[in-house]
């Protein structure tokens, strides 16, 4: 299923969505412009290495020129391709605009980042020995997912679905259509922990552990910051 558009409209300029769309786009234009030799070492550096992670949290130095834990926030701004991206900011562009409304500029902010660590760390956590580097603003973007179904389950989102040659397109309530994307991400999840050579990110896949992760953290760091007031914070 792939998400066109909500009917959730807002009462703010979602500005840090679109800079966080603009950073993403501008880093895989970076990306793009490095030969194959450079992008592997650029993703090895800035992106989550699983084993390297481990590594600095058990005090051992990893010869790299930024630290580690680092890598947290530096891999939600990289990219596999362009295919990655464009779902990625699809998602960002219908969900995030109404979470940045309730939660305020610089919150949203806050929630975004804290969102996509947690994230990369539930990924970790499964994968500790995995030299396969894990990058992608999933599991940011998934936290903002399982913050919009607990705010707003009974907005529409219009949603294509392709049916052999034809491309119908459907009104399906968020708590469903979020519903079945998270569920999809756990089962593959647990499916990656009996076959991590085909599945999920030690095939060098989708790090469904980070969605899934992303997604509850969301739900539960939403409502502390404040997804259920009335009051958009638009002058911060």
């Amino acid at each position: 299923m792939v998400p066109i558009r909500d009917n959730n409209p807002t009462s703010i300029t979602p500005y840090v969505t679109f800079g966080l769309i603009a950073c993403n786009v501008l880093v895989f234009l970076y990306e793009s412009s490095l030969p194959a030799p450079a992008l592997n070492g650029f993703f090895h550096l800035f992106a989550i290495v699983p084993r390297e992670l481990s590594l600095s949290f058990s005090g051992v130095q990893v010869n790299q020129p930024i630290p580690e834990w680092a890598t947290l926030f530096t891999s939600q701004f990289l990219h596999g391709g362009l295919l990655h991206l464009g779902g990625n900011m699809l998602f960002l562009w219908i969900f995030g605009n109404n979470i940045e409304d309730k939660l305020g500029h610089v919150k949203y902010l806050i929630f975004y980042l804290t969102c996509g660590v947690l994230a990369g760390l539930a990924q970790w956590y499964f994968s500790q020995t995995s030299l396969i580097p894990s990058l992608g603003a999933s599991g940011a973007i998934a936290g903002v997912m399982g913050a919009y179904i607990l705010r707003f389950p009974k907005a529409e989102v219009l949603t294509l679905v392709p049916l052999g040659i034809f491309f119908p397109t459907f009104r399906v309530p968020a708590f469903f259509f979020l519903g079945f994307w998270f569920l999809e991400q756990a089962f593959y999840g647990f499916a990656s922990l009996e076959a991590p050579t085909n599945i999920g990110m030690e095939g060098g896949g989708i790090a469904y552990w980070a969605h899934a992760g992303g997604f509850v953290f969301g739900a539960i760091i939403g409502p502390i910051l404040g997804l259920f007031s009335d009051k958009a914070e638009e002058q911060y």
